[in-house]
C-alpha cells in the first residue's frame, strides 16, 4: 500500500471575522436592511458557508500493488460534485465520471470520489477542475489511461443573465491510451453513458 496526503494549499488563511464583515458590508451595499431580525446572523453563516466551500478536506490517497495485474478500465460513473464558479461565485453542481487504465498500481475506489471533492472545493472553472482531476489521477496512479468527463449545471447561467435553467455543460480531459486509442476513447464513453 502506499498513501499520498492531498491537503488544501492556500495562499492566506481564511479570516472568519473579516469575511463576516465583508458580507455585512455587500448586504448594506445591494440596498439590504442588516438590522432586519432576519439577516442579523445573516454575514456570520454566510462567511462560514463560504468557509467550507472553499476548504477542501485532507485526505489519504491509498493505492495498492497491481498484483494481479489487472489491464482493464476501472470506471467510476456519477460522483456528485459540487462547486463555486470563480467568475460569479455562484455553485455549479453536477456529476462525474472517471475512469483508468490501471498500470502498476490501483486505487481504493472511494478515493475517486474523494479526488473529485478535493478539487472541487474552491473557486473553480470546470475546465481547470476536469484537468486538475486527470492529472492527479496520472500522476498519483502512473496509469495507461485516465478518462475525466464532468457534467455540470451551472447557476450563473439558470438563474441570472441568460436564465437556461436545466442547461449542462459537459467537460472532458483525456490522457494516455484514451487519447490515443480510439477503441479505448468509444469504451469509457459507451460504458459512463456520458450526456444519457
Amino acid at each position: 500500500m502506499t498513501t499520498t496526503a492531498l491537503r488544501p494549499v492556500r495562499a492566506t488563511p481564511i479570516d472568519p471575522d473579516a469575511a463576516t464583515e465583508a458580507v455585512r458590508a455587500l448586504l448594506l451595499a445591494l440596498g439590504q436592511d442588516i438590522h432586519s431580525d432576519h439577516l442579523l446572523d445573516t454575514p456570520r453563516r454566510v462567511a462560514s458557508a463560504y468557509a467550507e466551500l472553499l476548504t477542501p478536506e485532507p485526505f489519504t490517497f491509498t493505492t495498492f500493488p497491481n498484483d494481479d495485474g489487472y489491464d482493464e478500465l476501472v470506471l467510476v460513473r456519477e460522483i456528485p460534485f459540487r462547486s463555486l464558479c470563480e467568475h460569479h461565485l455562484l455553485p455549479f453542481h453536477g456529476v462525474a465520471h472517471l475512469g483508468y487504465l490501471p498500470g502498476r498500481r490501483i486505487v481504493g475506489l472511494s478515493k475517486l470520489a474523494r479526488v473529485v471533492e478535493h478539487f472541487a472545493r474552491g473557486l473553480q472553472v470546470q475546465e481547470r477542475l476536469t484537468r486538475q482531476i486527470a492529472d492527479y489521477l496520472e500522476r498519483n496512479l502512473q496509469t495507461k489511461g485516465v478518462a475525466v468527463v464532468l457534467e455540470a449545471e451551472h447557476m450563473c447561467m439558470s438563474l441570472r443573465g441568460v436564465r437556461a435553467p436545466g442547461t449542462k455543460t459537459m467537460t472532458s480531459t483525456l490522457l494516455g491510451l484514451h487519447r490515443q486509442d480510439p477503441a479505448t476513447r468509444a469504451e469509457f464513453y459507451a460504458l459512463a453513458q456520458v450526456g444519457r
